[in-house]
């Protein structure tokens, strides 16, 4: 696993942390992230736009001249597509422009996008934000000190009113809880900065895993009383 250096917000070193492999570690892929983003994107649409057809249009009722003998074109009403005013032919009416993608594919995407991050070393992990009240000058001075520049995604819990408070006027700053977290605001951001508590599937280097239990020796087992394996149907 690789590890990144967690700080304070004021910049002085808290340790070291490591990222899963399995979200921070994996190879990018490309297209994924490309089919994902652009789906967020179109459900994003509204989808109101609406246009009249000729039966939507007010008046036309009557047939503006006669059959025959004007010299003109044949016309019915002055509503039809080919009049000014008229209605509008296959024109777009409301609609959901939502296009379904796999719950597996949405994961692999918001992965390759925070791998690729991780990768140009653009993920920052803080200790804690612990604000004592929701101050942009203390949010800027923070982000001043950890060295992040450019558009931040900030990843903090929704719990933490003083922080989503704090960088809630800085226009470069996206503030996301962890279930919030996408691959788009992930790739349309330079810096992702994670807390602590909000890193994921993330520890600090130093912990290890709980021990294993190991197997009883063999010579332990031979000692333990063997049990009746008798079949009940052969005991007289």
């Amino acid at each position: 696993m690789a590890s990144v250096t967690m700080r304070t917000i004021n910049g002085t070193e808290a340790g070291a942390v490591e990222l899963d492999d399995a979200t921070f570690g994996i190879e990018p892929n490309a297209a994924v992230m490309h089919q994902v983003v652009t789906a967020q994107l179109a459900a994003r649409r509204s989808g109101t736009q609406s246009t009249k057809t000729r039966a939507e249009v007010r008046g036309g009722g009557a047939k503006p001249w006669r059959q025959k003998g004007t010299g003109r074109a044949r016309h019915g009403s002055i509503r039809s597509p080919q009049w000014r005013g008229g209605g509008v032919a296959l024109g777009p009416k409301p609609r959901s422009y939502a296009q379904k993608t796999p719950k597996k594919m949405i994961q692999l995407a918001l992965r390759s996008a925070l791998s690729d991050r991780a990768a140009e070393g653009n993920v920052v992990v803080v200790d804690a934000w612990g604000f004592a009240a929701p101050r942009t000058k203390d949010a800027v001075a923070a982000l001043v000190a950890l060295g992040v520049e450019g558009r931040v995604l900030v990843v903090a819990d929704r719990d933490d009113t003083n922080t989503w408070k704090s960088f809630a006027n800085l226009s470069e700053v996206h503030v996301l809880s962890p279930g919030e977290l996408n691959a788009y605001d992930v790739l349309v951001s330079d810096v992702v900065v994670f807390s602590r508590d909000t890193l994921p599937s993330g520890g600090p280097a130093a912990a290890v895993a709980p021990p294993v239990a190991e197997a009883p020796a063999a010579d332990e087992l031979a000692d333990e009383p063997a049990g009746d394996n008798t079949p009940a149907d052969e005991e007289e």
